[in-house]
């Protein structure tokens, strides 16, 4: 599932399905929400989230950075560069409860209607529903919106919604839609994460190019000043319609929501120091370590937290582009990633700070650890001629250099794979005796900060006669880069939710590996891979969608198709201390959007000479 993300509006899974409720018949299910696996933590009547402060004050900015640019106030397409945050300025049929790990409940629509197979669903929706220009909301703007997204939306919509056949209005206020599976418990959810789009703005204009004219949206915010490139402010609605729902109560405090786009790191955290905007999640362990010495830190205006909950850590990876020809065999993914020294950067670079990742979903219950269980046996041993032999015989664990380990050995192992690969050194460079290609790779990035990191890995490769080089572009062009997947190596990040589904099938299903600006960067083809991401998303409990996921870890593994990084067991976040939170946090994801500007603190922080907007 698509699930509204901290702070800058990403995208990341989530599974959901139904629960036992109350029936209008033997076989149709209506309700005020979804859960996948047991009943719903809030009643049709309850009023407010419990991770949220119902009586939290409204006003105030919360002022973000951004890296590069943007040219574009349309998010959902792959042409050009959108702005931050984009958003914030539409709703969905459902919203997310972030202290329960697959419910959903009524937003735009006031209840669904689904059948016990999940053939179908149903979704009444409120008639006081209301775009920005004081349009109703229709069933006709839902399914506008569907059919948009999916014909000349990014590909992540075709893939998303591929199992849904059919969407017609029933009604000025009831649409249903129509699956061509039975039984896959995620998809009427995944259709309540549909952005609802004006249709009779939209009509008449090209939703497939880029735009800078603010276009009307039905959420909480609604699109103020925009500098091309430069900035955006989103500015609360005052009279917005859904304001006192329960899935809003407590949230939308800022008066105004601005993101300023910076173009070098340096200058980011310089204008952060300087009080340029609020909040700022650290990526860089020797900042958090020693850069947050400034005045501001002593005297308490700027503070230090690590923000955790129970969900996967994002796991970044530098990751190969299997569309080329020297990547396909797993010896050489394998060696490459051998000469990743983790434990010398963590020492010397990282201030000890990152633990190694060896999960697509680590920190969480979801990553495969130890020897397969039998529940997992289960599902693998159908394709054991089709794995390599280490998913059932070894524990995955990452080449290590701390004693007994050294970089020496792991090098050594390196070549030998690649000897066996049939890549020989010749005049110092691996060169494929078959075809007299060398091996060189190019890494390019939009982080021109990561060069610090690559380069000590650059020369591990050297050493056993693989020629990398490292090349920085900027926001736009390694956007284009990626949606046309014209590179070697890069870095990528996958965010995973704690309930997996069927966006399993984006990240690395075979029929999104040659789509353009799709998510599966790597370009995985693997019929194994395609089986276990349907054994995730069938699961008919809770136990078997956490067997199938750790399943498909190992797999993906065992194939070497990234060299995974390190993560820092928690969000590092530093932020001028003018806001205030919710005495409860929710268990699945930080709500940036549950707190508010804290009158008193502003006084504060203006009491000592720092202005705090």
């Amino acid at each position: 599932m698509l699930r509204r993300f901290f702070a800058i509006f990403l995208v990341v899974p989530l599974l959901i399905a139904v629960p036992a409720l109350a029936q209008e018949d033997a076989s149709v299910i209506k309700s005020h929400g979804i859960s996948r696996f047991g009943d719903l933590k809030y009643p049709a009547d309850f009023t407010h989230f419990d991770y949220v402060n119902p009586d939290a004050p409204k006003g105030g900015e919360l002022r973000m950075s951004a890296p590069g640019t943007f040219d574009s106030l349309n998010p959902f397409i792959v042409k050009g560069t959108p702005a931050a945050a984009g958003g914030l300025i539409y709703d969905t049929l459902l919203a997310s409860s972030l202290d329960e790990p697959t419910s959903m409940y009524g937003l735009v629509a006031e209840s669904i209607e689904y059948p016990e197979d999940k053939s179908w669903v149903i979704f009444d929706l409120r008639p006081e529903a209301r775009f920005h220009d004081g349009e109703p909301i229709t069933a006709e703007d839902v399914v506008f919106s569907f059919h948009t997204l999916v014909e000349k939306g990014a590909p992540l919509y075709r893939f998303y919604y591929a199992n849904i056949t059919k969407a017609e209005a029933l009604g000025p206020h009831q649409v249903k839609f129509t699956f061509n599976q039975k039984d896959n418990a995620e998809l009427p959810a995944i259709i309540g994460q549909l952005p609802v789009l004006p249709k009779h703005y939209w009509e008449g204009r090209d939703f497939a190019a880029t735009t800078l004219t603010p276009p009307p949206g039905s959420g909480p915010y609604k699109i103020g000043a925009v500098q091309p490139g430069r900035s955006i402010t989103y500015e609360r609605v005052a009279d917005y319609w859904g304001k006192d729902l329960a899935v809003n109560k407590g949230r939308n405090n800022f008066d105004r929501v601005t993101y300023e786009y910076y173009r070098d790191g340096g200058v980011t955290f310089e204008a952060f120091k300087a009080g340029r905007f609020d909040l700022r999640p650290e990526n860089i362990s020797r900042n958090w370590a020693t850069a947050y010495d400034f005045k501001a830190v002593q005297d308490g205006a700027v503070v230090k937290v690590i923000l955790k909950d129970e969900t996967p850590e994002p796991a970044q990876a530098y990751v190969f582009n299997l569309r080329r020809a020297k990547f396909q065999d797993p010896r050489v993914r394998q060696a490459i990633g051998l000469a990743f020294d983790f434990d010398w950067l963590n020492e010397n670079l990282f201030y000890n700070f990152y633990k190694r990742t060896a999960s697509y979903w680590p920190g969480s219950e979801l990553a495969a650890t130890g020897l397969p269980s039998e529940a997992e046996l289960k599902l693998l041993e159908p394709y054991r001629d089709q794995v390599p032999p280490e998913v059932f015989t070894r524990e995955f664990t990452q080449p290590t250099t701390r004693p007994p380990g050294s970089l020496r050995d792991n090098l050594r192992e390196a070549a030998r794979l690649l000897d066996e690969a049939g890549w020989q050194v010749q005049n110092g460079v691996r060169t494929n005796v078959k075809t007299g290609e060398k091996l060189t790779i190019e890494f390019v990035s939009n982080q021109a900060d990561l060069e610090r990191v690559i380069n000590p890995y650059i020369r591990n490769l050297e050493r056993i006669g693989i020629r990398m080089h490292f090349r920085v572009v900027d926001a736009s062009q390694m956007q284009d880069i990626l949606n046309n997947y014209d590179f070697d190596m890069t870095s990528n990040i996958f965010q995973q939710s704690i309930s997996p589904g069927n966006e399993q099938r984006e990240f690395w299903g075979s029929m999104s590996a040659d789509q353009p600006g799709g998510r599966n960067v790597i370009g995985i083809k693997n019929p194994v891979v395609d089986a276990l991401i349907e054994k995730i998303i069938f699961a008919p409990s809770r136990a078997d969608v956490v067997a199938a996921t750790r399943a498909l870890d190992r797999v993906l593994l065992w194939n070497h198709y990234a060299v995974l990084n390190y993560y820092s067991g928690g969000t590092p976040v530093a932020m001028w201390n003018k806001f205030s939170r919710p005495a409860t946090e929710p268990r699945y994801g930080a709500d940036l959007y549950s707190w508010w500007v804290d009158p008193a603190k502003v006084a504060k922080l203006r009491a000592a000479g720092y202005a705090a907007k």
